[in-house]
């Protein structure tokens, strides 16, 4: 550990360290030795990730993660409860059987996207591939066409192999040839979508009433395997993604006029208006209750697998380090809160009601830390664009062991995040709020929104370090003698416009969501 008897000199006041640094030594050993010898991680990630699954919002499952998170704290002996902000279209994921069934027999792997309507049987059609035409004119001559079948409506994937595997064995001119291939094809298929006379949003809706049976996709994530599962538009049909080795092979077939068919089954249930909630947790202040620590991270996550790294390794590092800070530091200096927030996924929904309904917690914020992006330890801190984030943040890095703390390169004072994740609701709204980076470990194109985002991809040693930096951190601002000054940086103009730089202003929550 670092030795903290020393003078620090934060925003122009001299202030003694010496207790701060001893009761500091202390508590931070107590929060690496539990961490370590009492990690619940592993515990808490197969509850909620194999035990409840992904927790898409206005879900069951999300509403049983909600219970187990606040059953959850209140076991550890933390205040919990359910913060209802709103309501959003209630929908139950069923079961996805996707078969083709002419010319030979072959299980395909794919799924219903998040919200499609439910069969109330299973449908077998000849598959046909969105017409290239002319325009808008003889699109519309064309529709009639897809009456009673299944509509490919994504391009024909040109290579199934990520560019780093390409890069790695490819002769260089094979794989440029590849890249103009598919850049071209992208091109291609873009316009063949732009000239029926609708985007990817309304085209599918269009088919569903010219009476497809359905509406076949492939949103590949540039990984062996690996598909990206969002929203469907329609609202009769099931509209399914069918990963790309799949979606190829009947994509082939189908442009070679062997009409293949296949049978889908998809169930799923609509449930109307639900309540969605955020889970906020909190430790009581002992000296200063009316400021506030914050631990982040969003809660809710996409289906096509349980949401792991999104953000399930977020929301197991923010619950083990309050489980932490609760067994070592029970009695904090200020009080320390924890937000788990719902409809991240859907425009940061959850954190910027809270900001909106809790104004005098926005004011009196010390500082908030967010975690989001993947299982990776963190290795990167901003400081959002707060003039003395570096004078705060540094010190209270001082205190993290150096394993962890040299890994992590910070940015002072940084640029204000405008979205991306929970903190930016904050930082619209002046308070400061900081995002825990972390290092990739392939999250864009392997577990990002995919149908691979699970429990094995949690890198639990990674998340353990996050658990312990992230408590450290609370526990320091909560014992800093000085609260942290809200001046801002000036920030640097657009070069294009030469307009000075802006802070992002708040932006209001959809608090009845997923009708439209």
């Amino acid at each position: 550990m670092k030795n903290f008897n020393k003078l620090f000199f934060v925003a122009g006041i001299c202030m003694s360290s010496v207790s701060y640094a001893q009761t500091s030594n202390t508590v931070v050993s107590h929060i690496v030795k539990e961490a370590t010898e009492n990690s619940q991680l592993p515990t808490l990630a197969h509850e909620l990730l194999d035990g409840i699954g992904p927790r898409l919002v206005g879900t069951p499952q999300f509403d049983k993660a909600g219970k187990w998170a606040t059953d959850k704290y209140k076991s550890w002996g933390i205040t919990a409860r359910q913060e209802k902000w709103g309501d959003w279209r209630g929908w139950e994921r069923g079961i996805s059987h996707i078969d083709m069934v002419y010319p030979r027999i072959h299980s395909i792997e794919g799924t219903q996207l998040a919200w499609s309507p439910g069969m109330k049987k299973p449908v077998t059609a000849e598959t046909i591939i969105l017409a290239d035409v002319a325009d808008s004119t003889a699109f519309a001559k064309w529709l009639p066409a897809v009456k009673g079948k299944f509509v490919m409506i994504s391009m024909n994937p040109v290579s199934g192999r990520p560019d780093d595997n390409w890069k790695e064995f490819a002769l260089q001119g094979s794989f440029d040839k590849m890249k103009e291939e598919r850049t071209a094809g992208t091109e291609a298929w873009r316009n063949r979508i732009k000239k029926t006379g609708y985007t990817t949003k309304t085209l599918a809706v269009a088919l569903e009433k010219a009476g497809a049976a359905g509406i076949i996709t492939n949103y590949w994530s540039q990984g062996f395997g690996v598909d990206k599962i969002f929203a469907a538009y329609t609202k009769t049909i099931p509209t399914v993604d069918i990963a790309l080795e799949d979606y190829g092979l009947l994509y082939r077939l189908t442009e070679n006029n062997e009409k293949p068919r296949i049978t889908i089954q998809t169930e799923s249930k609509e449930l109307g208006a639900v309540p969605t909630f955020n889970v906020i947790g909190e430790i009581k202040g002992t000296e200063k209750p009316n400021e506030y620590v914050m631990l982040s991270a969003h809660f809710d996550s996409w289906d096509g697998a349980t949401g792991a790294t999104d953000n399930g390794t977020g929301t197991l590092t923010m619950m083990e380090a309050m489980r932490i800070l609760k067994k070592v530091y029970p009695k904090p200096k200020r009080t320390i809160l924890v937000g788990h927030w719902s409809s991240e996924e859907q425009g940061l929904n959850g954190s910027r009601a809270f900001v909106e309904d809790h104004p005098e917690i926005v004011a009196n914020l010390q500082a908030l830390f967010n975690q989001d992006n993947g299982t990776g330890r963190v290795v990167n801190i901003s400081g959002q664009g707060f003039a003395k984030a570096g004078d705060f943040i540094s010190k209270w890095l001082e205190a993290v062991p150096d394993t962890i703390r040299h890994q992590i390169k910070t940015n002072f004072p940084g640029s204000p995040g405008g979205g991306g994740s929970d903190f930016a609701s904050f930082v619209a709204a002046d308070a400061p709020g900081f995002s825990l980076g972390s290092n990739s470990w392939s999250y864009g194109n392997y577990t990002w929104h995919t149908n691979r985002d699970t429990y094995d991809k949690i890198v639990f040693d990674d998340l353990r370090s996050n658990a312990i930096l992230t408590a450290i951190l609370v526990y320091m601002a909560s014992e800093d003698p000085n609260k942290f000054p809200r001046d801002k940086a000036e920030l640097p103009g657009n070069s294009n416009t030469g307009q000075p730089g802006k802070w992002p202003q708040p932006v209001k929550a959809n608090r009845h969501g997923g009708f439209e």
